[in-house]
């Protein structure tokens, strides 16, 4: 494990980017020994400062669930982050481009539970069970360290590239709709870029809240109830520039909007 000093010290760097909206060199070319568990421990201290600056946690985000975007980004497991409650935005929102770096968009779904959900061996069906609802969402990639080399540790050190979340469409019970064939086309500017099916998610998207459920039991946390968790990407990231129009048409569970100024 790296010293205390040094966790504390990449949490510092990385709030202040956030603040600055600015990059840091990558961690695993300062620190080649770094683990993924002491990118949890940066994670887990930057956390701790946005919490201690005013920032409410509202939900969990799963990343690199799909064949998908673990060949886009060349990490080959999944990975988790956290979500603060000025990163939501709702359907058809104008989103300030400059507030992120490196923006991309990403195609899920997103569980709004209704119980706790706590490992180990959290199943699909203690998932399906405790969530309230399961509604289309749009997230928004950021990254406060440059992306090129970087591994898993970077990533997850940087809060799982986690930036926002765009939540619209219709949501469903998950007993009223097999998740597994939702389907969704992904449009920047009118043009069809990418689409998926969310079987792509570890063959069903809520497996990917299972496994979060799991790895928190690990470090010592669990799912509360009334928490979002984004259940990982189904798609490619797209990339986005200043002013465009981003559009996903989930089909029977409707569509999300955004444009990014």
């Amino acid at each position: 494990m790296l010293p205390p000093e040094t966790i504390n010290g990449l949490a510092a760097e990385l709030s202040e980017a956030h603040r600055q909206r600015s990059l840091v060199p990558r961690i695993t070319a300062r620190y080649p020994e770094a683990t993924v568990e002491d990118s949890y421990a940066v994670q887990s201290a930057w956390s701790e400062r946005q919490l201690a600056a005013g920032r409410r946690l509202v939900g969990h985000k799963i990343g690199l669930t799909s064949k998908a975007m673990q060949s886009a980004t060349g990490i080959t497991e999944p990975d988790y982050g956290v979500i603060f409650d000025d990163t939501v935005w709702e359907n058809g929102a104008v989103v300030p481009f400059d507030d992120f770096s490196n923006v991309r968009i990403e195609v899920e779904l997103a569980f709004l539970l209704a119980d706790p959900l706590e490992g180990p061996h959290c199943t699909l069906f203690d998932v399906l069970s405790a969530t309230r609802y399961v509604v289309p969402a749009l997230e928004i990639l950021n990254s406060h360290i440059e992306l090129q080399g970087r591994t898993i540790v970077d990533t997850i050190a940087d809060n799982a590239a986690y930036g926002g979340i765009v939540v619209g469409g219709n949501p469903v019970r998950p007993d009223t709709v097999d998740l597994r064939w939702t389907s969704a086309l992904l449009y920047r500017n009118e043009t069809i870029e990418e689409s998926g099916v969310a079987a792509a998610v570890l063959n069903h998207p809520a497996r990917g809240v299972a496994w979060l459920a799991d790895k928190l039991h690990r470090h010592g946390g669990r799912l509360e109830a009334g928490e979002l968790v984004l259940a990982g990407s189904f798609t490619r990231p797209m990339w986005v520039s200043r002013g465009d129009v981003v559009l996903c048409d989930y089909g029977p569970m409707g569509t999300i909007s955004c444009r990014f100024e």
